[in-house]
């Protein structure tokens, strides 16, 4: 397992300041505090204090990006990238989703795909503008990025969602050639609870002996059921993500508690990994996930999965998508991209 636990100038300070306030975000960079600050000037208020449907109304981080972007007379650059909608055929009807296919990728060659499951805690789906990271990736990759628009809770509750990912990456095997994309080089990348779905895709599909993905990127995954872990404990205040957002999550998701113990949600206890394939994992040190990952990271590897571990330090979760703002999201963005891009390329090389 190669592991990297990035470290800021301003860490110990950050120590000393949350030590006297009690305060995570005083960790932050000042690039992703810039967002955080605008995200409450937008009037999001944390989403442990909304019903789902005003959750869901709310501005994001990508909306706090853009106004960041606005007040340095900047733009998010959306160019060199193409969008399109899909259906997809679910298991209790058709999924939405939609297709973003890089214009600078060389026509003559076959590009591979990513099956891309989006955050949101299984409660919030992304916005119409919310594309930020499968744009990055089908830019930096030249893969055909699908992002399925699974089923949200509390209206579906567990597992819903993950059997929506699921039919997708079922989908894609058959139809991918369709989206002028090589199911042969299909990979998955989720944040969040999208991670866990991602991890699950795999799992299923092994379980099935059926294709898996060549890759696997998990951006701070939901990986566990102990909320009273280290990072639990440290960030209980952090933003946007703290613990008690974490917890209506959960509770919104789940039919009942006993769900926390399912073997698709408390990844950490399995003992099927071996076999699956090479992980990139990225945490974000202000996160109430990061124990968890780190806990993932130590159970992969020990069970014989290649895993290549990052903790981004002054980070908070959601950051990954923010690569045109937050230096740590660009670094994180281009380990995903260059593990992706080598894993198509063994993967042509042994076909």
């Amino acid at each position: 397992m190669t592991s990297f636990h990035d470290r800021s100038t301003g860490e110990a300070l950050g120590q000393a300041g949350e030590f006297i306030t009690g305060n995570p975000m005083v960790r932050a960079d000042a690039d992703m505090a810039h967002v955080i600050e605008a995200l409450g000037d937008l009037g999001a208020r944390p989403l442990e204090a909304c019903l789902p449907a005003e959750a869901r109304r709310q501005a994001s981080l990508e909306d706090a990006a853009r106004m960041v972007l606005a007040r340095a007379g900047r733009e998010e650059d959306e160019s060199g990238v193409e969008v399109d909608d899909i259906v997809i055929a679910g298991p209790e009807g058709d999924i939405p989703a939609r297709v973003y296919r890089s214009r600078l990728t060389d026509a003559t060659v076959t590009p591979p795909m990513i099956l891309y499951c989006h955050d949101g805690g299984w409660v919030v789906g992304p916005g119409e503008e919310s594309a930020a990271t499968p744009r990055a990736l089908a830019r930096k990759t030249g893969a055909v990025v699908v992002a399925p628009r699974y089923r949200l809770a509390p209206e579906h509750k567990f597992p819903a969602a993950h059997e929506d990912c699921y039919a997708a990456w079922l989908w894609l095997l058959e139809h991918g050639a369709s989206l002028g994309a090589d199911p042969g080089k299909a990979a998955v990348v989720g944040e969040g609870v999208g991670a866990n779905m991602a991890l699950n895709i795999s799992l299923q599909a092994h379980g099935e002996r059926i294709a898996m993905p060549v890759h696997q990127v998990l951006v701070h995954p939901v990986a566990g059921k102990d909320m009273a872990n280290a990072s639990y404990i440290e960030n209980m205040r952090a933003r946007p993500v703290g613990t008690p957002t974490m917890q209506w999550c959960f509770r919104h998701a789940f039919q009942t508690r006993a769900d926390a113990a399912d073997p698709r949600i408390d990844l950490v206890g399995r003992k099927d990994f071996k076999g699956l394939p090479p992980v990139t994992l990225i945490l974000a040190e202000i996160d109430p996930l990061r124990s968890e990952g780190e806990e993932l990271a130590e159970v992969l590897h020990a069970q014989g999965v290649s895993v290549d571990l990052r903790v981004y330090d002054g980070v908070t979760q959601g950051f990954f998508g923010l690569g045109t703002l937050v230096n740590k999201a660009m670094f994180a963005q281009s380990q995903a991209a260059n593990n992706l891009v080598e894993a198509f390329a063994l993967r042509r090389r042994k076909i």
